[in-house]
């Protein structure tokens, strides 16, 4: 379950004209105006990612198609991830048989600014959203992921970060069919230093917050318990960009993440892992 990127990279897109940073607003009666798009390819390498149930098995690879626009009312991002792509099965390889080999996640965000044509900002508030998410895994495994998240977003101008992604969402569980919990999610994209030849170095990163989830035990004692009530992720990273390519390191902070029970039965869900990347963007 991959969470790398961040609606954030397509910043790229926003140095390069005003699209990306007009507000419904500006868009006049015309919702297209200013419609953009944008796709790259990322080899990755994950190391010491969690959950991870085998100290020993904390590696994988993977290949992430990526992409993101703005097309009238809708704000779109989303990724495939392919993982493990030499189907190693050393005993560092955490994505060998048995797991999935896939994972994609949908991130559409429908602007309530140009479907009402109001203009619903309101200081650091520069546009207001109807926000959903899905997740879904590659199917390879029982009960895989397949999770829908619905609820309210805004884009947050902060204080030096700038334009900030923030959405609220209620998660249905799509296995389950039932409610299970909430989810604050917020990333962002800061270029902070650019060099002579046009590229530049960005911090770009997301938190993920969830709580209200519904606690889950096999057994008595924490080695049976397999969800507990909230949990989280933030992700650090530092990227060099240029017009085609992009180099990063990401490191990602876990508490019970996906409200995964550290110490449980999927194993460890708190910590850090460190990520690698190397982008084409076409």
């Amino acid at each position: 379950m991959k969470n790398l990127k961040t609606f954030a990279l397509a910043g790229t897109v926003a140095l390069a004209g005003t699209a990306f940073t007009a507000s419904a607003a500006d868009r006049g009666d015309d919702v297209h105006a200013g419609n953009y798009k944008w796709m790259q390819a990322n080899l990755m390498l994950s190391v010491g990612e969690k959950p991870q149930a085998n100290d020993d098995a904390d590696t994988h690879d993977y290949l992430e198609l990526e992409f993101g626009g703005r097309a009238g009312i809708l704000d779109y991002y989303g990724y495939v991830d392919v993982f493990n792509l030499s189907n190693r099965d050393g005993s560092s390889q955490d994505k060998k048989d048995g797991s999935s080999k896939m994972f994609m996640k949908l991130a559409p965000r429908f602007s309530l600014d140009a479907i009402t044509g109001k203009d619903l900002s309101y200081g650091a508030i520069k546009e207001v959203y109807f926000s959903t998410l899905f997740n879904w895994g590659g199917g390879a495994i029982p009960n895989d992921v397949n999770n829908s998240f619905w609820g309210i977003g805004a884009d947050v101008e902060l204080p030096w970060l700038g334009k900030t992604g923030m959405n609220v969402y209620g998660l249905y569980d799509l296995n389950a069919k039932k409610w299970d919990g909430y989810q604050f999610s917020m990333n962002w994209f800061k270029p902070f230093y650019f060099l002579e030849n046009g590229s530049f170095i960005s911090y770009q990163g997301y938190i993920d917050y969830q709580w209200g989830v519904d606690e889950v035990s096999f057994f008595p004692g924490e080695a049976g318990q397999l969800k507990t009530d909230k949990g989280g992720t933030m992700f650090n990273g530092i990227y060099w960009h240029s017009d085609r390519y992009s180099l990063g390191y990401g490191l990602k902070a876990y508490k019970d993440v996906y409200a995964l029970a550290d110490g449980g039965i999927v194993g460890e869900t708190t910590g850090f892992s460190h990520f690698f990347a190397a982008t084409y963007k076409f």
